[in-house]
C-alpha cells in the first residue's frame, strides 16, 4: 500500500507543480477499468482517460510511449504507429510499471519515471472534462482535455478503432 501511496503523491506533486488544482479522490472501489473509473466518479464512459503504454525501438534503444485514448474506445496500435513515425509493440506489465512507477490500472498521463512520447486520443476532446488515473487503480483526478495536454506534453492525434 506504500508503493500505492507514494505513486499518488508523485501524480499529485506533479500535478500542483504544474499549477494544475489537487483534484485527485479516491475511490471506494478499484477503478483498474475505464467502466469501473466511470461508474466510480459518475461520468460517462467516454470521459476516462485510459493511459496505454506501448514499447518503440525494440531492440534498439527501446522507448516508452504512452497513448491516452478515451475509455470508450480501443486503440489501433496501426494508426498510433503512423502518428508517431515509430513501430510499436505492447508493453509487458513488468516493463510498465518499471519505466512508468505505476501499475497497470493506476498509470497516470504525466509523473512518469521516464518521459515517454505521449499521443492523446482526439475523442477525448469532444468533452468538458474528463477523468484520468492518478498513480493507483483506486485514485483518480479530474481535468479538461486541453490541461491534459499540456501536463502530458502529448500530442493529439486519431488513435481510436473505427
Amino acid at each position: 500500500m506504500a508503493a500505492a501511496g507514494s505513486s499518488v503523491e508523485r501524480v499529485r506533486a506533479a500535478l500542483l507543480a504544474a499549477g494544475h488544482p489537487d483534484t485527485i479522490i479516491a475511490v471506494p472501489e478499484s477503478a483498474r477499468s475505464a467502466a469501473e473509473a466511470a461508474a466510480a466518479v459518475g461520468c460517462d464512459i467516454a470521459q476516462i482517460a485510459k493511459s496505454i503504454l506501448f514499447r518503440a525501438g525494440a531492440g534498439m534503444g527501446e522507448r516508452p510511449v504512452l497513448v491516452v485514448a478515451s475509455g470508450a474506445h480501443r486503440v489501433d496500435m496501426a494508426r498510433a504507429s503512423a502518428a508517431l513515425g515509430l513501430a510499436l509493440e505492447q508493453a509487458e506489465g513488468r516493463w510498465v510499471r518499471e519505466v512508468t512507477g505505476f501499475a497497470i490500472g493506476g498509470v497516470a498521463p504525466l509523473a512518469h519515471r521516464i518521459p515517454p512520447l505521449t499521443l492523446l486520443d482526439e475523442a477525448l476532446f469532444r468533452h468538458a472534462e474528463v477523468w484520468a488515473a492518478a498513480g493507483s487503480p483506486r485514485h483518480v483526478f479530474r481535468t479538461t482535455p486541453e490541461e491534459l495536454r499540456r501536463l502530458s506534453g502529448g500530442t493529439v492525434a486519431a488513435v481510436a478503432e473505427g
